[in-house]
């Protein structure tokens, strides 16, 4: 494919240095000698119209001289008639009659010049110089035609030259097709993408009517880790990691899936959320009307000294700066429309409750915990392959591993109450009713989730902001000495 791809690109080239730069610097010469010949042309149809101006002129200066001749000879007839006009008068009568009659003759004669002139002009205009234009025009665009006929040579010899390499392309790519193994494919996918893990084993008959400790099987999905005190059942939120078909939500979460309005998100995060979307877009309208007004100081700079640049040529960046405005501030509307919204839901709470965290997604918080659970869940306690493919795909390791290593459970550091009920859908997180007391194991870390207990079997993160905590000031610091011992 390489190589079929090389060979277009040899064309490309050839065509470029061989017809495409050649057919545009003659393109250029037509147009200048196109050129010419149409001035030619309009200056010999100027030449023609001028001596048909003159012309009309002579002819009019003829009649005018013919009618005056007429009147002076008629003048001249009524005056020699009358016998109480001196005879001076009749005289200069009859001179002038005369004169007139010669002034007419002149133009007669002139008139008669200028026609011979214009019809010698406009028979050599039609006969001699238009034709000779259209003559070389027509020889200008035969030259144009035989040079495109030569360009489709030069094209048809670059085609021709790389015609037998492209076919060995051709060739190979047919046989490339042809070598597809579509079953050792989909081997070599099974290899690389396989879990390693075993399925589980029976599950062992406890039975309850013996005084003895329960214990669980060593191959059952449920195996505890340490002291033999049970998981919780199968199928609960955490459990099932090892099989791809109903890994939907966790997968949707970890690919960045979400709507525009994080509507995905518990009330109070979705508010610092879009918060923070609101301030954003007003930094850059504020960018946006920063450069405006700097283009317009600019403009008035070159409109009262035109000399340093031209004002016009800054219309199309203030336009565009306008649009880009008009743009985010729709934007912004429409998410200070949603935080409204959340901001109208969410009731007066105390500072301590409101407290601010680190802004950390929903989505890696909980495939941190799905990373964490694995390590409890799997068959034979190891987790390698598991954390190793959930890793690859988006989170990092964080300091939670620790904790989740630790065989025995974490101690109570204090109480909380739940402000909201919250459904607990993601792994790692624990449902709770709004009123609800429940113990605090870990405290927030500044991603936002608090670790609460709410008995032996159920654990797991809820949002800081949906609990008000109460933390037993002691067993908080002997949490915080434990935390400094194990680092």
């Amino acid at each position: 494919m390489n190589d079929y791809a090389g060979q277009h690109e040899v064309i490309s080239e050839n065509m470029t240095s061989l017809i495409t730069g050649e057919l545009t610097r003659y393109v250029q010469e037509l147009k200048q000698e196109r050129k010419s010949h149409f001035h030619d042309g309009r200056k010999a149809q100027q030449h023609l119209e001028t001596c048909w101006k003159q012309l009309e002129a002579s002819k009019r200066r003829f009649e005018r001289d013919c009618k005056e001749a007429d009147r002076a000879q008629q003048y001249f007839e009524k005056m020699d008639a009358d016998i109480n006009v001196t005879k001076a008068d009749v005289e200069k009568a009859r001179q002038q009659a005369q004169l007139r009659h010669q002034m007419a003759e002149e133009s007669k004669a002139e008139y008669s010049s200028t026609l011979q002139k214009f019809n010698s002009e406009q028979h050599d205009h039609y006969y001699t110089h238009i034709p000779n234009i259209f003559q070389k025009i027509q020889e200008m665009e035969e030259r144009r035609i035989v040079r495109i006929g030569e360009s489709m040579k030069t094209f048809a010899e670059v085609d021709r030259q790389v015609i037998p390499i492209i076919g060995k392309c051709l060739d190979e790519i047919t046989k490339a097709a042809e070598s597809i193994d579509h079953k050792n494919d989909s081997q070599l996918v099974i290899e690389a993408f396989k879990s390693g893990f075993e399925p589980p084993g029976d599950v062992e008959f406890e039975d309850f009517t013996q005084p003895m400790k329960r214990t669980v099987s060593e191959s059952s999905l449920s195996n505890s880790r340490g002291d033999g005190k049970s998981e919780p059942k199968f199928g609960g939120k955490s459990k099932g990691k090892l099989w791809p078909f109903i890994k939907k939500n966790k997968l949707s979460l970890k690919l960045g899936a979400g709507p525009e309005d994080f509507s995905n998100l518990p009330p109070e995060q979705r508010r610092k959320k879009l918060q923070q979307k609101v301030d954003e877009l007003n930094k850059d309208i504020q960018k946006e009307m920063d450069q405006r007004d700097a283009l317009t100081k600019m403009k008035d700079v070159y409109i009262k000294n035109p000399q340093m640049g031209d004002a016009a040529s800054v219309d199309h960046r203030l336009a565009e700066l306008g649009q880009n405005i008009e743009k985010l501030r729709l934007e912004v509307q429409k998410f200070e429309g949603w935080l409204a919204e959340v901001e109208g839901r969410l009731p007066m709470r105390t500072e301590q409750a409101r407290r601010q965290s680190g802004l950390y997604e929903a989505q890696n918080t909980s495939a941190v915990n799905s990373c964490a659970q694995d390590r409890e869940s799997s068959p034979d306690g190891s987790y390698t392959e598991e954390q190793s493919q959930e890793t690859e795909m988006k989170v990092p390791a964080t300091d939670f591993d620790d904790e989740f290593d630790d065989e025995e459970p974490l101690p109570t550091i204090g109480t909380c109450k739940a402000l909201y009920t919250f459904e607990g859908q993601n792994e790692g997180t624990i449902s709770v009713a709004e009123g609800e007391m429940l113990y605090v194991i870990e405290e927030d870390k500044g991603d936002g989730w608090t670790r609460i207990r709410r008995n032996e079997d159920e654990e797991g993160y809820v949002p800081t902001s949906y609990v008000e905590v109460y933390l037993d000031k002691n067993a908080k610091d002997v949490y915080k000495s434990l935390q400094k011992i194990s680092e």
